[in-house]
C-alpha cells in the first residue's frame, strides 16, 4: 500500500482495555498520526535514548476505500476497501508532555507498522475480526471485534461527521488489553485475521524488531522523557508488572467506615484534642449538599499559585489535575491544595461527574467550585469555600497529585482519614482512627444520657462533663462500669 494520506487512532475501543485503565468512555475519541510514523513488516522501530516505556498495541486498520462524508452507520462499512495488522507502537515517557494529542509519544518514525497482507473488507464480517500480538513467539493479546465498545463501522461513521476520509487513508481501531512494555531486542508480530470467514483470510503477521537509539533529546529545543509509577503501570498493565509494590490497601475497612460515619466531626475532634492533635482542622469549608456526611482515604493534588509560563507548560491538556480525577479510587477523598485562595473554581461540573463515576466519596477544597449547582445537583458531596465562576487558570497550576499537602490549615498526606459534616471536616491519623471512633461513639452515649438528665431539670454543673457522683449514677444506668 502506498503512504496514507491520514492516519486516525482511537484512544480506548475494546471492553478489556477499558476495565483494565479503570475508565470506560461514553464515545470514541481520537488522534493522528504523521505519515512519516508508517513502517512495513520486518523493520525495526527504535527506542529513543534516555527512555523506558516503549510499548506495543496490536490493533485492526481499516483502509478507507471510497470517499466517505456524512456516511450513515448503515453505509460505513462499504467504505472501507481493506483490513490489516497494525502495531499502533507508543512512548509513555512522553505522554505528559504531550497533554493527549500523543504528537511525540506515538508519532515517532515506524511507529505505525502496517500490513503485511490486505484482506479485502468486503470478504468479512467486521463483528468477527480477530487481532493477536506476539512478543518474542509469547502470546500477548488475543480478543475479537466482539469485545470492541464501539462498532468499527461506528468510527468510519463517526469521523466521516467531521472531514472527508480519503482513499488510502487508515483508522487505528484500538487495542485490547495485553499491551505491554518492550525493550531493544525483543521481536513483536501482530495478526489479523477473519477465523470464520470463508478461506480464514489473514493479514499475515506484521513483525517489527526493537532497537536501541543513541541519540538523545535535547533539552533546549523542548521537553525531556519523564515518567512516574502512573506512566510505568499503565506502560506496562499493572504494577506488578512494572515491578512496583503493590499499593497501600487503605486503612479504613467496612466498619470502620461504619464507626466514623456514625460519629460526629465534633466528637472525632474532641478525641484528637484529648491525644494532642490540635491541627485537625481543614478551616473555611462547608458542604455543598447540606446534611451530607463524608468518610473517605485522602487522595491529594496540589495547586501552585499561578504563572504564566508553568501554566504553559502544566495547565493544559492532561494535566495533574485531570489525572488524579481519573485515578481517584472508590471510596477515596479528593483533597486539593488551593493555599485557600477561594477567587477562582478548583473543580467542576466535568470532575465531579468523573469523580462520582469513579465511586469518590467526595472532594475537599480550599478554593472555590465552578458551576456550582450543577455540581451539587450530581450528587457529589464537596466541602469547599464556596461558589466562584472563574476557571482554574485565574490563581492556580496543577502541579501534582500523592504528595503531602497543606489544605485549610491541616497537613494532609495520602492515605489520611477524612471525616466532614455539618460542623466542618477533619483529618484523622490512620494510626488513631480505630481508637478515636470508638471513643468517640462511647463519648455520644455518655452526651445523650447526660442530655436526657439536662432535659428533665437537672443543672449541668457536675453533670456536664460527669463528676464522681453522676459519673456512678450515669455507669449504673448504663451498665457501662467497671464491673459491667
Amino acid at each position: 500500500m502506498t503512504r496514507p494520506g491520514k492516519i486516525i487512532a482511537i484512544h480506548l475501543s475494546y471492553a478489556s482495555r477499558a476495565d483494565q485503565r479503570g475508565r470506560r468512555p461514553a464515545a470514541p475519541s481520537y488522534f493522528f498520526k504523521p505519515a512519516s510514523s508508517v513502517g512495513v513488516s520486518g523493520g525495526t522501530v527504535e527506542r529513543p535514548a534516555g527512555t523506558e516505556l516503549l510499548a506495543f498495541e496490536g490493533e485492526i486498520a481499516l483502509v478507507i476505500g471510497t470517499p466517505a462524508r456524512h456516511v450513515s452507520l448503515d453505509d460505513a462499512w462499504s467504505h472501507v476497501g481493506w483490513v490489516t495488522a497494525s502495531n499502533d507502537l507508543g512512548l509513555y515517557d512522553l505522554r505528559a508532555n504531550d497533554k493527549g494529542s500523543n504528537v511525540r509519544s506515538k508519532g515517532g518514525d515506524g511507529y505505525t507498522p502496517l500490513g503485511p497482507e490486505l484482506i479485502d473488507a468486503r470478504a468479512i464480517d467486521p463483528a468477527a475480526l480477530r487481532v493477536r500480538a506476539w512478543v518474542n513467539g509469547d502470546l500477548r493479546q488475543d480478543d475479537t471485534t466482539a469485545g470492541l465498545i464501539f462498532p468499527l463501522a461506528q468510527l468510519v461513521a463517526d469521523l466521516s461527521q467531521h472531514f472527508t476520509l480519503e482513499p488510502g487513508d487508515v483508522i487505528l481501531t484500538g487495542t485490547p488489553a495485553g499491551s505491554s512494555v518492550i525493550v531493544p531486542g525483543d521481536v513483536v508480530e501482530i495478526e489479523v485475521d477473519a477465523p470464520d470467514a470463508e478461506g480464514s483470510p489473514s493479514s499475515g503477521r506484521l513483525v517489527t524488531t526493537v532497537t536501541q537509539g543513541d541519540v538523545p533529546f535535547d533539552a533546549e529545543v523542548g521537553s525531556l522523557p519523564a515518567v512516574d509509577d502512573l506512566q510505568r503501570t499503565e506502560a506496562w498493565g499493572s504494577r506488578e508488572d512494572a515491578g512496583l509494590p503493590p499499593e497501600a490497601t487503605s486503612a479504613l475497612s467496612p466498619e470502620l467506615r461504619a464507626k466514623l460515619l456514625e460519629a460526629p466531626t465534633a466528637g472525632l475532634s474532641s478525641q484528637l484534642r484529648k491525644r494532642g492533635h490540635h491541627s485537625c482542622f481543614i478551616d473555611g469549608v462547608s458542604a455543598n449538599l447540606p446534611g451530607s456526611k463524608i468518610v473517605g482515604t485522602a487522595k491529594t493534588l496540589r495547586f501552585v499559585p499561578f504563572r504564566e509560563d508553568l501554566f504553559a507548560s502544566h495547565g493544559g491538556g492532561y494535566n495533574a489535575q485531570k489525572r488524579a480525577f481519573d485515578a481517584v479510587g472508590e471510596g477515596e477523598i479528593i483533597v486539593i491544595e488551593a493555599r485557600g485562595d477561594a477567587t477562582t473554581g478548583t473543580l467542576g461540573d466535568i470532575l465531579a461527574l468523573r469523580a462520582r463515576a469513579r465511586g469518590a466519596a467526595g472532594v475537599v477544597t480550599d478554593g472555590g467550585v465552578r458551576d456550582f449547582d450543577a455540581v451539587a445537583e450530581i450528587g457529589l458531596p464537596v466541602f469547599s469555600q464556596g461558589a466562584h465562576p472563574s476557571v482554574l487558570g485565574r490563581r492556580h497550576v496543577p502541579w501534582d497529585s500523592d504528595v503531602t499537602i497543606s489544605c485549610g490549615g491541616a497537613t494532609v498526606q495520602p492515605g489520611d482519614i477524612i471525616v466532614g459534616d455539618g460542623d466542618g471536616v477533619i483529618v484523622i491519623p490512620p494510626s488513631l482512627a480505630e481508637q478515636v471512633a470508638d471513643d468517640a461513639l462511647a463519648q455520644e452515649i455518655e452526651d445523650a444520657w447526660i442530655a436526657e438528665q439536662v432535659a428533665a431539670g437537672h443543672p449541668v454543673d457536675g453533670l456536664f462533663p460527669l463528676n464522681a457522683a453522676w459519673r456512678e449514677k450515669y455507669e449504673a444506668a448504663t451498665g457501662t462500669g467497671a464491673g459491667s
